[in-house]
């Protein structure tokens, strides 16, 4: 028995390699695809609210109704921009997310990988070196609880830093809402 690859075994994995870039590059588009498509239906809609909000400003009589028009169309540009902010938000999230299953699949199949080459060398390995091997095997594992470890720390991460920016566009949006609310000062 040999250690060597054989040229099937090396042309599977580059075959899984090319899948793998592809799925990569698809995903990469799918989301810049995306990212164009919210930035030119937000053009378009900043546009017409442009529009309909200059002519709305110069229908105004008075200079009290023009303040107050100015104060209502405060709102809802902020909610639009806090609701811009939260697609592309999302968008860049799930990304990263199937990216980050991506790496956890190909980090799943090299340690599979490297398991198996060991278990062959292992095999074929001179008496007396087991030692060696289960010295191997558990740094593997080792390393594996770590990358977990960080993995399952970063997901956290990114729960909370999802769930403050949440909060953030809830307390800004509500802020914006009250201020235009509240009652104006006579001049």
């Amino acid at each position: 028995m040999t250690n060597f690859a054989t040229p099937e075994q090396f042309a599977a994995a580059n075959k899984a390699n090319i899948e793998n870039l592809l799925t990569l590059a698809n995903s990469a588009f799918a989301s810049a695809e995306r990212l164009a498509a919210l930035n030119l239906n937000t053009a378009r809609s900043i546009l017409e609210d442009g529009v309909a909000n200059t002519k709305a400003m110069l229908a105004a009589k008075d200079v009290q109704e023009l303040l107050n028009l100015q104060a209502s169309l405060a709102q809802p540009i902020v909610e639009k921009a806090v609701a811009y902010a939260r697609s592309v938000y999302e968008i860049t999230s799930q990304s990263q997310e199937e990216l980050s299953k991506m790496f956890e699949a190909q980090v799943a199949e090299l340690n599979k990988g490297v398991a198996t080459a060991l278990d062959k060398a292992a095999k074929s390995a001179p008496a007396g070196s087991d030692v060696a091997v289960a010295a191997v095997k558990s740094a593997i594992a080792a390393a594996n609880s770590a990358y977990d470890s960080m993995s399952k720390a970063a997901k956290q991460v990114a729960e909370i830093a999802e769930a403050n920016v949440a909060a953030a566009t809830n307390a800004t949006v509500k802020a914006v809402s009250t201020a235009s609310k509240a009652p104006k000062k006579a001049a």
